[in-house]
């Protein structure tokens, strides 16, 4: 059962502009559509700056988007503004991405997780007490470091408190913005197989944003890939890694190292930046650094299309059965 729906969703930003020009906009998000079901994960990834961060913000209305709607649970978040969005607030949380950054070193562990059950449950002194060492038993870390402050915990443990703290008021979805980026890699694991078993325990849904395309498909069902503010491709994670139809899944999979494929996989360096969003190519986004353009990339513009029949496996390309072809034979 689907419980975030999101439609033709738009974020531009104004940019400077040449005097007595016309008005001149990033746009960061560009008619964005998706589903996310209940106790499901969808990995999202791509290069810095395709949109990954700002679709987030936009997801739990830290920024209002352009245009376009976000249900959550059937629920229009663009109608909702002060004591409304405040109570709906309780339903969708966010791990950010650096903990060293973003938890206050002024106050202890307990008062981090308080601040959020104060703000968002009617738990009294006593109640709140009982959630608290719940929480911490939840994410692995002792409830007799409650009292103690962020800098005496290392940075995953750091990452397992504002875990905590997203999982306190019992969300029902939870954005993680690169949960793991800032680990060291023998603890990227750990924080990634507990956010699988907190989804095993509670049901919570999460949109799981990376660059490694490795993790995201350990913890994700479905994945999402983004190019200059729009999706390109999107399926369930197995199908999407063992037969990407898009030539830029295709090279972002390539750069992810594999014991099984070293010998088959073949490494497809793009040439060229990211075009910037001030004006982004006509047609495909990707054509100029496409390996696989022909004509018609560079004019029209791909919508995303079923990918060999399968209705769960969406593409947007001219020729996405020539990539996965291709793919195959490599």
């Amino acid at each position: 059962m689907s419980l975030l729906r999101v439609e033709h969703l738009k974020k531009y930003y104004s940019a400077p502009s040449p005097l007595l020009g016309p008005k001149r906009f990033v746009r960061a998000l560009d008619d964005v559509s998706f589903e996310l079901n209940e106790g499901e994960t969808l990995g999202l990834v791509g290069e810095s700056g395709c949109g990954k961060s700002t679709l987030a913000r936009q997801l739990i209305r830290l920024e209002t988007p352009t245009s376009g709607k976000i249900y959550l649970d059937g629920t229009d978040l663009g109608t909702l503004s002060g004591r409304k969005l405040r109570e709906m607030r309780g339903n969708f949380q966010m791990i950010f991405q650096d903990p060293y950054a973003y938890l206050n070193p002024r106050m202890s562990v307990y008062a981090t997780l308080e601040e959020a059950l104060k703000l968002h449950s009617t738990l009294n002194a006593g109640e709140r007490a009982e959630r608290i060492t719940e929480l911490l038993r939840q994410v692995g870390l002792n409830p007799a470091h409650a009292r103690r402050y962020p800098h005496q915990f290392s940075g995953g443990q750091r990452q397992r408190i504002g875990i905590a703290r997203a999982l306190a008021v019992r969300p029902k979805f939870i954005v993680a913005d690169e949960p793991v980026s800032a680990l060291d890699v023998s603890v990227q694991s750990q924080i990634v197989n507990l956010l699988k078993d907190i989804q095993n325990e509670t049901g919570v849904s999460f949109l799981f944003i990376a660059h490694d395309l490795a993790v995201v498909e350990h913890i994700s069902h479905r994945i999402m890939v983004m190019y200059l503010g729009r999706i390109t491709e999107t399926g369930p994670s197995r199908e999407l890694c063992a037969r990407p139809a898009h030539p830029y899944t295709r090279a972002l999979l390539s750069s992810v190292p594999s014991i099984r494929s070293a010998a088959k996989r073949e490494r497809i360096v793009l040439t060229g930046d990211v075009p910037s969003p001030l004006d982004p190519p006509s047609g495909c986004r990707f054509h100029p650094r496409c390996p696989c353009r022909q004509p018609i990339c560079e004019q029209v513009e791909p919508e995303l299309r079923c990918v060999g029949g399968n209705e769960k496996h969406l593409c947007a390309c001219h020729f996405p059965e020539v990539s996965a072809e291709k793919t195959e034979k490599d």
